[in-house]
């Protein structure tokens, strides 16, 4: 049974929100504020937040950022009233896995809720497997999927979520080239093309992090006006795993 919570200060929507959650068989908790909230969600252990970014006390995106730098796993589920699209592009960039704009359907906050806890549980079970076999070797660069973990030249590479979801996805189709929309799909969900920039943002957080010299990287390649492709000859068998 999965453990919800509900930073939501509007009492009526969360509370509605909360009986229909009930009513699926979660185990829900109601937070109103968002300082309490992030003392709430980092005291606990929830397999999904659902986050207004207009909160009390603290910002959504504020709440989701720091969330963030301590938990990395727990899905994120952001709400927001607000118009404006960077709003949105902000959220997916600090960390945030979805939104619904409101108002929204409580049938389509159900269909969301059930599809990142589905994408959550195949995680774990991933992680719990720890299949070796599906370890990518990359020229000094280890990916473990089972533990999401990597390793570059031997030193540990702490990577978000969503950055490490990029690599593996990345690394484990070498040499094919995916346009900025195709990761956002493939990634995020999404298809508007409004938010490739987070997958821009995303890949330069994630050269920082592997690439010796960012100006000639040499794990993942940009095609100009095309996307970014994994160097397939980087690709090599029979190093250690981690």
């Amino acid at each position: 049974m999965a453990n919800i919570l509900i930073l939501e200060d509007d009492i009526d929507l969360s509370s509605l929100i909360c009986s229909h959650l009930l009513s699926m068989n979660y185990q829900v908790d109601v937070c109103d504020n968002g300082a309490t909230g992030l003392k709430q969600a980092q005291a606990h252990e929830y397999e999904l937040i659902i986050l207004d970014l207009g909160l009390p006390g603290m910002d959504g995106l504020d709440v989701c950022k720091t969330y963030r730098q301590s938990n990395e796993l727990t899905p994120i589920l952001m709400l927001t009233a607000r118009d404006t699209e960077i709003d949105k592009v902000i959220g997916l960039e600090m960390g945030a896995d979805d939104y619904l704009g409101k108002p929204f359907s409580i049938r389509e906050l159900q269909a969301r809720v059930k599809a990142i806890l589905r994408r959550q549980n195949l995680l774990l079970q991933a992680r719990q497997s720890n299949n070796t076999e599906d370890i990518i070797s990359c020229r000094g660069l280890l990916i473990n999927p089972a533990k999401r973990l990597v390793t570059c030249k031997d030193k540990s590479v702490n990577l978000t979520a969503k950055e490490f979801d990029l690599l593996y996805f990345l690394s484990s189709n070498p040499g094919k080239v995916y346009s900025r929309e195709q990761l956002l799909d493939q990634i995020w969900g999404y298809t508007n093309s409004y938010y490739e920039h987070t997958v821009n943002s995303n890949i330069n957080r994630l050269r920082a992090k592997i690439e010796n010299d960012l100006s000639q990287p040499k794990y993942i390649i940009t095609l100009r006006g095309i996307g970014y492709k994994f160097d397939e000859a980087m690709i090599c068998k029979n190093e250690a795993v981690l």
